[in-house]
């Protein structure tokens, strides 16, 4: 390679700057990975180059990289080609933001490619560390490389940013149910875990369903995934649910008629559901970042917010199946990255847990009678108790208790009651009187007031 073939190179132009531009140094050297470098010279170099400035926080000069490269395990020859590189950098004054911006499309590029390669190297089996479905996790990776300088948020200099950021309305999903708009100030934000706990058969699914088909009316693209039932129940009790006729009736509904009842909820909103069934206990977050890619590419579907039903039947991505830890890690673990997926996808994330079998039979859940892990509601942002008897049973209702809420005050409004009509799996508001036995609400005036004629 001749030297101005050399000079004309991008990985050239980076290693010259890392030795005489310490401000490119600074903005760089944090995101420049050695197998970036194909050529073993520009990788030795480039290590040589981050071994002294981790240790002497300077940039080296050229004669001091020519003495230290010895250092490194070379033969004769790739001595000699090293120093002749060294010999041959020069330091050509380039525009610094463009060659910033060069380098990261550089970093970009290098990711990409050494991604493809580790995809292959996996489907022809020659990794023996990583399967398959690690393959989506790589890729987004590489894709997500970026020069990010932000260093954190400067408190003294940054007062205008963070009243901008207190006055500025977040975005939110919100419910048809009253209360739960209450305590989360006006539905759920993006980038949060939102987690329903209910014994067997309360209604945690009827909870998921009810606010899915709500969301779908507001003109919100929908994601449910199900590891319990059937893609095909869930769409039946969403059915119910939106035409407002029981599950018994719909199937003695003639086709013509069932057809009319769809066509006017597509009339009535633009949002789209998608419906998508695991078996139990056999997909992750790797699973489901998979699926939200291949929705994207085949049906130009990006889901608004994700129902998954239910947390503790998923697998983690981190632990492979039937690995040695206890079931606070597991769980944990599954909480953790469900959370990570929210905040990546800049999605809310609404789930569900079991109660233990102490709970199950409790009519004053609390946070302590979530099954298998404590780390759940460690993890979660806003978590909250479905609690059923007998007697509310019978007056077809059902007790909401918050458990955790980062979005509002938890005692504000801590217990009340809903409505439940499970032949169409349906929730609904109640009039205040049936909040009136309830103990230790903390509900406002406002709402009682609000309340007072309502009638049901």
């Amino acid at each position: 390679m001749t030297k101005s073939q050399l000079t004309q190179r991008i990985e050239t132009k980076i290693l010259s700057n890392l030795i005489h531009s310490e401000e490119y140094a600074r903005k760089v050297t944090p995101f420049i990975k050695e197998e970036y470098f194909q050529d073993s010279i520009e990788r030795i170099i480039f290590q040589t180059i981050l071994d002294y400035t981790n240790n002497y926080q300077v940039n080296p000069t050229v004669d001091i990289l020519v003495i230290d490269v010895q250092k490194k395990s070379l033969n004769e020859e790739q001595y000699k080609k090293a120093v002749e590189y060294l010999s041959d950098i020069t330091d050509s004054k380039t525009d610094l933001q463009w060659l910033v911006d060069q380098t990261e499309k550089w970093c970009k590029d290098k990711a990409i490619y050494n991604a493809v390669l580790d995809g292959i190297h996996i489907i022809e089996g020659k990794d023996k560390t990583r399967n398959p479905e690690a393959l989506p996790s790589i890729l987004s990776d590489a894709l997500a490389v970026s020069f990010d300088t932000n260093v954190g948020h400067d408190y003294m200099n940054q007062v205008s940013d963070r009243y901008e950021f207190y006055h500025t309305k977040e975005e939110k999903i919100p419910f048809d149910l009253d209360f739960f708009n209450r305590i989360t100030k006006g539905g759920l934000p993006n980038k949060t875990l939102n987690i329903a706990l209910a014994g067997t058969g309360v209604g945690k699914s009827l909870f998921m369903c009810h606010v899915a088909a709500s969301t779908l009316m507001q003109g919100k693209n929908v994601l449910y995934i199900t590891l319990e039932m059937s893609e095909e129940k869930i769409a039946e009790r969403i059915d119910a649910n939106l035409m407002n006729i029981s599950i018994d009736d719909m199937h003695d509904l003639p086709k013509h008629m069932y057809e009319n009842r769809f066509e006017k909820i597509q009339k009535k909103t633009q949002g789209r559901l998608i419906v998508k069934e695991y078996p139990t206990a056999s997909a992750s977050v790797a699973h489901f970042k998979g699926l939200f890619n291949e929705l994207q590419l085949k049906k130009d579907f990006k889901p608004d917010i994700v129902f998954i039903d239910y947390l503790n039947i998923c697998s983690s991505s981190r632990f492979r199946v039937g690995a040695n830890v206890n079931s606070y890690t597991y769980i944990k673990a599954i909480a953790e990255e469900l959370r990570g997926l929210a905040v990546e996808c800049d999605i809310p994330i609404v789930s569900a847990t079991q109660t233990t079998r102490t709970g199950f039979v409790s009519t004053d859940i609390g946070l302590e009678d979530t099954s298998e892990s404590f780390g759940l509601p460690a993890t979660a942002d806003f978590m909250f108790a479905l609690i059923s008897s007998e007697e509310l049973e019978g007056l077809n209702q059902m007790l909401v208790k918050q458990l955790k809420n980062r979005y509002a005050d938890p005692t504000a409004n801590k217990k009340f009651i809903i409505g439940v009509d499970r032949a169409k799996m349906k929730l609904y508001d109640v009039a205040q009187t049936a909040q009136d036995d309830l103990v230790d609400t903390g509900q406002d005036e406002e709402i009682i007031d609000r309340f007072a004629d309502f009638k049901v």
